[in-house]
Protein backbone atom coordinates (compact mmCIF):
# COMPACT_ATOMS: atom_id res chain seq x y z
CA UNK A 1 0.00 0.00 0.00
CA UNK A 2 1.17 3.32 -0.83
CA UNK A 3 2.17 5.50 1.92
CA UNK A 4 -0.21 9.00 2.01
CA UNK A 5 2.25 10.94 3.71
CA UNK A 6 4.72 10.44 1.15
CA UNK A 7 2.17 10.73 -1.69
CA UNK A 8 0.76 13.94 -0.66
CA UNK A 9 4.47 15.26 -0.41
CA UNK A 10 5.06 13.97 -4.02
CA UNK A 11 1.96 16.28 -5.26
CA UNK A 12 3.11 19.23 -3.42
CA UNK A 13 6.64 19.08 -4.69
CA UNK A 14 4.87 18.59 -8.04
CA UNK A 15 3.01 21.46 -7.79
CA UNK A 16 5.78 23.71 -6.78
CA UNK A 17 7.69 22.40 -9.44
CA UNK A 18 5.36 23.36 -12.32
CA UNK A 19 2.85 25.73 -11.04
CA UNK A 20 -1.14 25.85 -12.44
CA UNK A 21 -1.09 29.69 -12.11
CA UNK A 22 1.46 32.32 -11.91
CA UNK A 23 1.94 35.70 -13.34
CA UNK A 24 5.20 37.01 -14.96
CA UNK A 25 6.33 40.64 -16.32
CA UNK A 26 6.41 40.71 -20.13
CA UNK A 27 9.57 43.27 -19.48
CA UNK A 28 12.80 43.44 -17.51
CA UNK A 29 12.60 46.72 -16.25
CA UNK A 30 10.79 49.90 -17.46
CA UNK A 31 9.04 48.81 -20.53
CA UNK A 32 9.96 49.95 -24.39
CA UNK A 33 8.33 53.38 -25.32
CA UNK A 34 7.82 53.95 -21.65
CA UNK A 35 8.71 56.69 -18.94
CA UNK A 36 8.97 55.84 -15.35
CA UNK A 37 6.34 58.46 -13.95
CA UNK A 38 5.04 56.45 -10.96
CA UNK A 39 1.49 56.21 -11.94
CA UNK A 40 -0.91 54.19 -10.81
CA UNK A 41 -2.65 50.76 -12.43
CA UNK A 42 -6.97 51.10 -11.66
CA UNK A 43 -8.34 48.14 -10.84
CA UNK A 44 -12.46 47.93 -10.09
CA UNK A 45 -14.38 45.47 -9.54
CA UNK A 46 -18.02 45.69 -9.96
CA UNK A 47 -19.57 42.61 -11.27
CA UNK A 48 -16.54 43.31 -13.43
CA UNK A 49 -12.89 43.25 -12.78
CA UNK A 50 -11.99 46.32 -14.73
CA UNK A 51 -7.99 47.23 -15.30
CA UNK A 52 -6.97 50.59 -16.60
CA UNK A 53 -3.64 52.89 -16.82
CA UNK A 54 -1.67 49.42 -16.73
CA UNK A 55 2.07 50.36 -16.18
CA UNK A 56 3.28 46.88 -15.35
CA UNK A 57 2.18 44.76 -18.39
CA UNK A 58 2.07 40.75 -17.59
CA UNK A 59 1.13 37.32 -18.72
CA UNK A 60 -0.82 35.19 -16.36
CA UNK A 61 -0.16 31.84 -17.28
CA UNK A 62 -2.98 29.05 -16.40
CA UNK A 63 -1.82 25.56 -17.28
CA UNK A 64 -3.89 22.15 -17.22
CA UNK A 65 -3.12 19.28 -15.56
CA UNK A 66 -0.43 17.37 -17.29
CA UNK A 67 -2.67 14.20 -17.39
CA UNK A 68 -5.31 15.99 -19.80
CA UNK A 69 -2.96 18.52 -21.95
CA UNK A 70 -3.40 18.67 -25.46
CA UNK A 71 0.00 20.36 -26.42
CA UNK A 72 -2.26 23.60 -27.02
CA UNK A 73 -1.94 27.38 -25.64
CA UNK A 74 -4.18 30.36 -26.34
CA UNK A 75 -2.67 33.91 -25.51
CA UNK A 76 -5.98 35.99 -24.60
CA UNK A 77 -6.00 39.92 -24.99
CA UNK A 78 -9.18 40.97 -22.97
CA UNK A 79 -11.50 43.95 -24.65
CA UNK A 80 -12.27 47.15 -23.52
CA UNK A 81 -11.88 49.77 -26.21
CA UNK A 82 -8.08 50.55 -25.62
CA UNK A 83 -9.07 52.49 -22.45
CA UNK A 84 -9.97 49.60 -19.72
CA UNK A 85 -9.28 45.80 -19.59
CA UNK A 86 -12.07 43.22 -19.29
CA UNK A 87 -10.06 41.25 -17.61
CA UNK A 88 -12.18 38.49 -16.03
CA UNK A 89 -14.69 38.39 -18.20
CA UNK A 90 -12.34 38.22 -22.04
CA UNK A 91 -9.59 37.20 -19.91
CA UNK A 92 -9.37 34.67 -16.63
CA UNK A 93 -12.63 33.38 -17.16
CA UNK A 94 -11.58 31.93 -20.47
CA UNK A 95 -8.20 31.23 -19.49
CA UNK A 96 -9.38 28.75 -16.65
CA UNK A 97 -12.08 27.01 -19.49
CA UNK A 98 -9.76 26.31 -21.25
CA UNK A 99 -7.71 24.45 -18.80
CA UNK A 100 -10.52 21.86 -18.28
CA UNK A 101 -10.04 21.35 -22.16
CA UNK A 102 -6.40 20.51 -21.43
CA UNK A 103 -5.47 23.90 -22.95
CA UNK A 104 -3.15 26.45 -21.25
CA UNK A 105 -4.50 29.94 -21.34
CA UNK A 106 -2.38 33.09 -21.06
CA UNK A 107 -3.88 36.28 -20.14
CA UNK A 108 -2.23 39.34 -20.96
CA UNK A 109 -2.57 42.90 -18.96
CA UNK A 110 -1.14 44.88 -22.09
CA UNK A 111 -0.62 48.74 -21.89
CA UNK A 112 -3.38 50.73 -22.91
CA UNK A 113 -2.46 53.88 -25.69
CA UNK A 114 -4.44 56.00 -23.30
CA UNK A 115 -1.49 56.10 -21.02
CA UNK A 116 0.59 59.43 -20.21
CA UNK A 117 3.68 57.56 -19.18
CA UNK A 118 4.05 56.04 -23.13
CA UNK A 119 6.03 57.95 -25.53
CA UNK A 120 4.75 56.38 -28.60
CA UNK A 121 1.30 55.02 -27.46
CA UNK A 122 -0.09 53.50 -30.82
CA UNK A 123 3.09 50.92 -30.96
CA UNK A 124 3.09 49.63 -27.03
CA UNK A 125 -0.33 47.17 -27.59
CA UNK A 126 1.36 45.27 -30.86
CA UNK A 127 4.70 45.31 -28.90
CA UNK A 128 3.36 43.80 -26.02
CA UNK A 129 1.35 41.26 -27.84
CA UNK A 130 4.59 40.03 -29.72
CA UNK A 131 6.19 40.09 -26.50
CA UNK A 132 3.71 37.51 -25.14
CA UNK A 133 3.73 35.28 -26.90
CA UNK A 134 7.49 34.68 -27.61
CA UNK A 135 7.42 34.15 -23.73
CA UNK A 136 4.81 31.62 -24.10
CA UNK A 137 7.57 29.94 -26.72
CA UNK A 138 10.48 30.32 -24.46
CA UNK A 139 8.61 28.81 -21.46
CA UNK A 140 7.36 26.18 -23.87
CA UNK A 141 9.06 22.99 -22.60
CA UNK A 142 8.70 24.15 -18.75
CA UNK A 143 5.18 24.54 -19.15
CA UNK A 144 4.06 21.49 -21.41
CA UNK A 145 3.32 23.31 -24.36
CA UNK A 146 4.10 22.80 -28.12
CA UNK A 147 5.98 25.87 -29.66
CA UNK A 148 4.26 24.92 -32.52
CA UNK A 149 0.65 25.40 -31.64
CA UNK A 150 0.68 28.50 -29.75
CA UNK A 151 -2.76 30.61 -30.92
CA UNK A 152 -4.25 33.62 -29.44
CA UNK A 153 -7.85 34.83 -28.80
CA UNK A 154 -8.82 38.77 -28.67
CA UNK A 155 -12.20 40.00 -27.76
CA UNK A 156 -13.54 43.52 -29.18
CA UNK A 157 -10.56 45.91 -29.23
CA UNK A 158 -8.38 43.17 -27.82
CA UNK A 159 -9.91 41.38 -30.86
CA UNK A 160 -8.03 44.33 -33.20
CA UNK A 161 -4.76 44.03 -30.97
CA UNK A 162 -4.98 40.01 -31.69
CA UNK A 163 -5.83 41.06 -35.88
CA UNK A 164 -3.24 44.02 -35.44
CA UNK A 165 -0.86 40.78 -34.18
CA UNK A 166 -1.50 38.13 -36.87
CA UNK A 167 -1.39 40.67 -39.82
CA UNK A 168 2.13 42.28 -38.40
CA UNK A 169 3.80 40.01 -35.69
CA UNK A 170 6.73 41.02 -37.94
CA UNK A 171 6.55 44.53 -37.20
CA UNK A 172 9.45 46.11 -35.44
CA UNK A 173 10.70 49.56 -33.93
CA UNK A 174 14.24 50.78 -33.02
CA UNK A 175 14.60 49.56 -29.37
CA UNK A 176 16.62 46.90 -27.38
CA UNK A 177 16.77 43.63 -28.45
CA UNK A 178 17.02 40.65 -26.09
CA UNK A 179 17.38 36.89 -26.88
CA UNK A 180 13.23 36.74 -26.45
CA UNK A 181 13.35 38.57 -29.63
CA UNK A 182 14.79 35.83 -31.65
CA UNK A 183 11.72 33.75 -31.36
CA UNK A 184 8.60 34.04 -33.53
CA UNK A 185 5.68 36.40 -32.83
CA UNK A 186 3.62 34.57 -35.34
CA UNK A 187 -0.04 32.60 -33.72
CA UNK A 188 -0.41 29.55 -35.08
CA UNK A 189 -4.42 30.01 -35.23
CA UNK A 190 -6.17 33.15 -33.96
CA UNK A 191 -9.92 33.19 -32.46
CA UNK A 192 -11.11 36.76 -33.12
CA UNK A 193 -14.40 37.68 -30.85
CA UNK A 194 -16.87 40.53 -32.04
CA UNK A 195 -13.89 42.18 -33.03
CA UNK A 196 -12.70 45.46 -33.97
CA UNK A 197 -11.32 44.99 -37.09
CA UNK A 198 -11.60 48.15 -39.35
CA UNK A 199 -10.53 51.68 -39.03
CA UNK A 200 -11.84 53.19 -41.93
CA UNK A 201 -15.05 55.57 -41.48
CA UNK A 202 -17.77 53.08 -42.63
CA UNK A 203 -17.77 50.55 -40.32
CA UNK A 204 -15.21 52.08 -37.01
CA UNK A 205 -15.66 51.40 -33.46
CA UNK A 206 -14.52 54.89 -33.08
CA UNK A 207 -13.42 54.63 -28.97
CA UNK A 208 -10.87 52.14 -30.09
CA UNK A 209 -9.72 54.51 -33.37
CA UNK A 210 -9.16 57.37 -30.68
CA UNK A 211 -7.78 55.55 -28.39
CA UNK A 212 -4.74 53.89 -30.10
CA UNK A 213 -4.51 56.18 -32.58
CA UNK A 214 -5.92 60.24 -32.04
CA UNK A 215 -9.13 61.90 -33.78
CA UNK A 216 -7.24 63.32 -36.38
CA UNK A 217 -5.10 60.09 -37.49
CA UNK A 218 -3.69 60.02 -41.37
CA UNK A 219 -5.12 57.52 -43.69
CA UNK A 220 -1.83 55.75 -43.55
CA UNK A 221 -2.37 54.88 -39.84
CA UNK A 222 -5.95 54.34 -40.32
CA UNK A 223 -5.06 51.96 -43.47
CA UNK A 224 -2.03 50.27 -41.32
CA UNK A 225 -4.43 49.47 -38.47
CA UNK A 226 -7.49 47.98 -40.31
CA UNK A 227 -6.88 44.55 -39.86
CA UNK A 228 -8.51 43.19 -43.25
CA UNK A 229 -5.81 45.47 -45.01
CA UNK A 230 -3.12 43.35 -44.08
CA UNK A 231 -4.11 40.11 -44.88
CA UNK A 232 -2.30 37.75 -46.98
CA UNK A 233 -1.37 34.45 -47.68
CA UNK A 234 1.10 34.11 -44.25
CA UNK A 235 -2.04 35.26 -41.79
CA UNK A 236 -3.12 32.18 -39.45
CA UNK A 237 -6.07 30.43 -39.64
CA UNK A 238 -8.63 32.49 -38.09
CA UNK A 239 -12.07 31.92 -35.94
CA UNK A 240 -14.41 34.59 -35.83
CA UNK A 241 -17.39 34.80 -33.92
CA UNK A 242 -20.11 37.92 -33.88
CA UNK A 243 -23.87 38.61 -33.23
CA UNK A 244 -26.05 40.13 -35.85
CA UNK A 245 -27.36 42.50 -33.11
CA UNK A 246 -23.83 43.74 -31.98
CA UNK A 247 -24.48 47.86 -31.88
CA UNK A 248 -21.09 48.48 -29.89
CA UNK A 249 -18.85 46.70 -33.21
CA UNK A 250 -20.75 46.26 -36.14
CA UNK A 251 -20.70 42.85 -37.99
CA UNK A 252 -18.96 44.43 -40.92
CA UNK A 253 -15.78 44.06 -38.96
CA UNK A 254 -16.11 40.40 -39.07
CA UNK A 255 -16.92 40.00 -42.28
CA UNK A 256 -14.58 42.32 -43.98
CA UNK A 257 -12.06 40.16 -42.39
CA UNK A 258 -13.39 37.46 -43.44
CA UNK A 259 -13.08 38.04 -47.00
CA UNK A 260 -10.05 39.16 -46.58
CA UNK A 261 -8.52 36.06 -45.22
CA UNK A 262 -10.85 34.03 -48.40
CA UNK A 263 -9.49 35.66 -50.97
CA UNK A 264 -5.75 34.72 -49.77
CA UNK A 265 -6.26 31.44 -49.26
CA UNK A 266 -6.52 31.39 -45.87
CA UNK A 267 -8.56 28.76 -43.54
CA UNK A 268 -11.11 30.44 -41.60
CA UNK A 269 -14.33 29.79 -39.84
CA UNK A 270 -17.05 32.16 -39.86
CA UNK A 271 -19.68 32.45 -36.82
CA UNK A 272 -22.84 35.12 -37.27
CA UNK A 273 -25.44 34.57 -34.28
CA UNK A 274 -28.91 36.70 -34.74
CA UNK A 275 -28.86 37.56 -31.43
CA UNK A 276 -26.08 38.41 -28.19
CA UNK A 277 -25.64 41.83 -28.41
CA UNK A 278 -21.94 42.89 -27.73
CA UNK A 279 -19.35 41.60 -24.67
CA UNK A 280 -21.66 37.92 -24.93
CA UNK A 281 -18.53 36.33 -23.58
CA UNK A 282 -19.57 32.86 -22.93
CA UNK A 283 -22.69 34.08 -24.09
CA UNK A 284 -24.55 32.36 -21.01
CA UNK A 285 -28.33 32.96 -21.51
CA UNK A 286 -28.11 34.55 -24.81
CA UNK A 287 -29.73 31.62 -26.92
CA UNK A 288 -27.97 30.04 -29.76
CA UNK A 289 -24.68 32.20 -29.44
CA UNK A 290 -24.32 30.34 -26.25
CA UNK A 291 -23.06 27.05 -28.15
CA UNK A 292 -20.54 29.27 -29.78
CA UNK A 293 -17.64 27.66 -27.70
CA UNK A 294 -17.95 24.04 -28.49
CA UNK A 295 -17.83 25.47 -31.89
CA UNK A 296 -14.52 26.42 -31.56
CA UNK A 297 -13.44 23.52 -29.75
CA UNK A 298 -14.21 21.29 -33.06
CA UNK A 299 -12.46 23.67 -35.09
CA UNK A 300 -9.26 23.68 -32.73
CA UNK A 301 -9.30 20.00 -33.00
CA UNK A 302 -9.58 20.08 -36.39
CA UNK A 303 -6.51 22.23 -37.03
Amino acid sequence: MKNPILTLLFSIFSLMAFPQNHTLPLWNGTPPLQTNMDLKEEVVSEGIIRIGNVQVPTIEVYLPAKQISTGKAVVIFPGGGYGILAYDWEGTDFAKWLNAQGIAGIVVKYRLPISKSLTDPKEVPLMDAQRAIRLVRQNAVAWNIDPAKVGIMGFSAGGHLASTLSTQYNHEINRPKDAIDALSARPDFSVLVYPVITFQDDAVHGGSRKNLIGENASQELKDRFSGQMNVNTETPPTFLVHAQDDKGVPIENTILYYQALHKNGVKASLHIYPSGGHGFAFGLGKGAVEGWREVLLAWMNDL
